[in-house]
């Protein structure tokens, strides 16, 4: 199984990759995970992208994209695996799918989880985490069971991100929409776009993409 999540930051991408992770025991690939483990194990190709990011310059498709060919020949991807984060645009999509034909591979699907941009702004920015183990809350609907402690270490401290505040996050889903809408064309021609409600609660999401990965026998 072969997959791409596509949504706006804050969509549910994250959690929903990882479920379908371990349920049917496939990689989930976060592009920027995979790009600080490359800078951390010293590798040639981290070589080359800690030297790209020194210098400030934007990370080339072609180094991205050899990033992942790498990445899916290790043993957690024998069974398939989830690109969380990529493609961005159309150039990287068409990059992408060059690199599936030089591996005989095959993508069965890209899951869109669709979004309210306004609403999404505002369970963005009331989200926290528990600051010694990264669990995540929300003020509005997921609040630690007991006040001020953390459900998963009994912690009592916590944080929220610097841009987790409703005009930074509604300029990111602006850049999100300007950059990766002609994804959407792209990939509806191809005949492999599913979209789902993301604005349902995370088990009915789970719920709907399991639906569709049964319904299309993936």
């Amino acid at each position: 199984m072969k997959l791409i999540f596509l949504g706006p930051p804050g969509a549910g991408k994250g959690t929903q990759a990882q479920r379908l992770s371990e349920k049917y025991h496939i990689a989930q690939i976060s592009t920027g995970d995979m790009l600080r483990a490359e800078v951390r194990s010293g590798s040639e190709i981290g070589k080359k992208a800690k030297d790209i990011m020194d210098k400030g310059l934007l990370f080339p498709d072609d180094l991205m994209v050899e990033m992942i060919a790498k990445r899916i020949k290790k043993d957690d991807c024998k069974n398939g695996f989830i690109l969380d984060g990529f493609p961005r645009n159309v150039d990287q999509a068409k990059a992408l799918d060059k690199m599936f034909v030089s591996e005989h591979l095959k993508l069965d699907a890209v899951l869109l989880l669709k979004v309210d941009e306004e609403k999404l702004a505002e369970r963005i920015s009331n989200r926290f985490s528990c600051a010694k183990c990264g669990a995540s809350y929300n003020k509005l609907s997921k609040k630690p069971k007991k006040d001020g402690v953390c459900d998963a270490c009994g912690s009592t401290e916590f944080v929220s991100r610097d841009d987790d505040n409703k005009d930074t996050v509604l300029e990111r889903l602006k850049v999100y929409r300007e950059q990766t809408a002609p994804l959407l064309p792209y990939y509806e021609e191809k005949k492999c776009l599913y979209s789902i409600d993301g604005m349902k609660n995370v088990d009915e999401v789970t719920k709907d993409i399991d639906l569709i990965l049964k319904k299309n026998k993936m």
